[in-house]
């Protein structure tokens, strides 16, 4: 009895579409909604299942703008007598004012809505772009998923003062994606910045342990100048070295007070973290923490330090 109660409490009360389960298997769903004025998002993992909004559902009167990435697996879409295949990270744009057809087949599927009027004031004839495919190398979309990720996960929408911007930046980013717009190179767009800057700290935050990181590393592999990294680092009131500095040393402190690794040379722990010089790692350790390395593993684990 599971199934009809996920099919229609989930499916036609709450996003209004009726779902079909696919799978001779037993059936299994996760979805996850967010809702906030000017955006809606609706991540999904499960069986394969397809999900159909009938001309009765369009009745809602919703008129957002819907797009759907696939990750990491495909899936199927259909409206206005147009069928595609995405693949692994691609995406699409559909109208949920019309009829429209999409069939999860396996892995991750996300999807986000927003107000029609929104992407209408930034995109012309934005009707007209619904199922166009999106390759997920398209820089626009790249951006787009590593700032709602980055929003998401510093709650940057909950919080009141900020919503606004965010939400703005995400308009703005949707439009770009699903418009045809002309590579988006070095932008001073504060959606574009704001998003290069998210893409930017992730990349950082991924990779801070290797010691040979650079400024000039992280700017090719997000496409940019080293000049303008440093402009999109100068925004946060951080600079590059300052923030890689604070990854590792946070990182480093982690381990000094960690049990498992109280055996661990101090000096493996600054090579560990990315510090190649033992040295230096001393000095900006202790500048931050207000202690050298041996003397936070001596005062004991687990008492914490004003990050």
């Amino acid at each position: 009895m599971r199934i009809p109660l996920w099919r229609e409490s989930f499916g036609r009360l709450i996003v209004h579409v009726d779902i079909e389960p696919l799978s001779d298997v037993p059936f299994r769903a996760e979805a996850t909604l967010r809702s906030i004025p000017g955006l809606r998002t609706l991540a999904v993992r499960g069986s394969s299942m397809r999900f159909k909004r009938s001309q009765t559902s369009v009745a809602d009167g919703d008129d957002s703008i819907g797009l759907i990435v696939c990750s990491p697996s495909r899936s199927r879409m259909s409206q206005r007598g147009y069928e595609i295949e995405l693949r692994a990270g691609d995406a699409v744009a559909i109208l949920h004012s019309e009829p429209a057809t999409v069939t999860y087949m396996q892995g991750l599927q996300f999807g986000l809505a927003v107000p029609h009027d929104a992407l209408a004031q930034r995109v012309t004839n934005v009707d007209t772009l619904a199922m166009r495919p999106i390759s997920h190398r398209a820089e626009a979309l790249r951006l787009l998923m590593t700032y709602l990720k980055s929003a998401f996960n510093e709650g940057a929408l909950a919080v009141p003062t900020l919503r606004d911007a965010v939400l703005t930046h995400i308009h703005d980013l949707v439009a770009l994606a699903i418009g045809e717009c002309a590579p988006l190179g070095e932008s001073s767009a504060s959606a574009v910045v704001a998003a290069r800057h998210s893409a930017v700290l992730d990349y950082i935050a991924a990779h801070f342990q290797d010691p040979e990181l650079s400024l000039e590393t992280v700017a090719r592999c997000q496409g940019i100048s080293p000049r303008y990294l440093q402009r999109l680092m100068a925004s946060s009131g951080r600079s590059f070295t300052g923030r890689l500095n604070e990854l590792r040393l946070q990182r480093a402190f982690e381990l000094l007070t960690e049990l498992q690794t109280s055996t661990q040379r101090i000096s493996d722990i600054a090579l560990e973290v990315g510090f190649s010089d033992v040295s230096h790692f001393n000095r900006l350790f202790r500048a931050r923490f207000g202690d050298s390395p041996r003397g936070v593993r001596s005062a004991g684990r687990g008492n914490g330090c004003a990050m």
